[in-house]
């Protein structure tokens, strides 16, 4: 099967083209220089190109404090860009996965979020996203919408500056000993390669739809602060920062807690419990430091 991923240098998009590599398909990977998603020209002629049987979408205007100064860049990227993709995709019988966000969400919900929920995005970088979303929905029936949160992985995030948390939790420890994390935001951390796989599996069948992808169970990001020093067995003082010490610049969901109820639903969800994934990710990022090092 011939896949196409978009945004190939970013975070979870290495991951993906790896896993479908390791599945035996023939993968294109794109960049922002090979194909702008915001140009349906270029869309167009990138993808007529390669005609893919697959397109994962990973491609997005992620830093949510450059999307509420530059709306219109944002909008332009994540809603009209998957506009251009659902079209293009859709002339061309391609199935389209397309990663979207929790950001859809308030967080005011006290019981994790479904597929059926209503969303209700408080900024820019959620309402491009949900627009986004609606595009691939009403163009494109052949279509797999995952809301995700919380990714790492081991490859670098450009819009968090090239570290996750996992890491920048990590270099805080060793640089200055001792580390305040907020204890009033409630995420699932989500390891790339799970979601990667995930997205492998969707590929193969054809119950398309709105799909919440995410890791199992929840936590505090004070929490995973402290499931990350304990697992590495990091000596650091770690300490609950006080309401407000971190004031944010943009509105975001203080909980983001997500239900993967409709791949249950389908027998689809691969997704382990959140710990488990950070294991997975610590032992990946040890491997590779004595690999480095040998």
């Amino acid at each position: 099967m011939k896949v196409a991923v978009i945004g190939a240098n970013g975070q979870l998009a290495a991951d993906v083209v790896r896993e479908f590599e390791k599945s035996g398909h023939d993968v294109v990977s794109l960049v922002h220089s090979e194909l702008d998603i915001a140009e349906i020209d270029s869309v167009s002629s990138a993808l007529r190109a390669i005609r893919p049987e697959v397109l994962v979408n990973t491609a997005a205007m992620h830093h949510v404090e450059r999307c509420e100064e530059s709306p219109k860049t944002a909008f332009a990227v994540n809603a009209l860009g998957a506009r251009n993709l659902a079209q293009v995709t859709y002339e061309l019988g391609t199935r389209l996965i397309h990663v979207s966000t929790d950001y859809v969400f308030d967080g005011k919900k006290s019981a994790p979020y479904t597929e059926t929920d209503a969303p209700l995005p408080l900024n820019v970088y959620g309402n491009t996203k949900l627009a986004g979303e609606h595009f691939i929905r009403s163009l494109n029936p052949s279509h797999f919408v995952l809301r995700t949160s919380a990714l790492y992985g081991k490859h670098p995030c450009r819009a968090k500056g090239g570290l996750n948390f996992v890491e920048l939790m990590l270099k805080l420890a060793r640089e200055k000993g001792s580390v305040r994390v907020v204890d009033n935001e409630v995420v699932t951390p989500t390891h790339t390669v799970e979601l990667a796989k995930q997205i492998v599996a969707l590929s193969r069948c054809d119950a398309y739809g709105l799909y919440h992808a995410t890791a199992e169970g929840s936590c505090s990001w004070y929490e995973f602060a402290k499931e990350i020093f304990a697992i590495t067995n990091t000596k650091v003082q770690l300490q609950i920062a006080v309401p407000g010490e971190f004031p944010a610049k943009v509105p975001r969901p203080a909980y983001s807690v997500l239900e993967n109820q409709a791949l249950k639903k389908e027998s689809l969800n691969l997704f382990c419990n959140w710990r488990d994934g950070l294991y997975d990710y610590l032992g990946i990022a040890l491997r590779l430091t004595v690999l480095a090092h040998s």
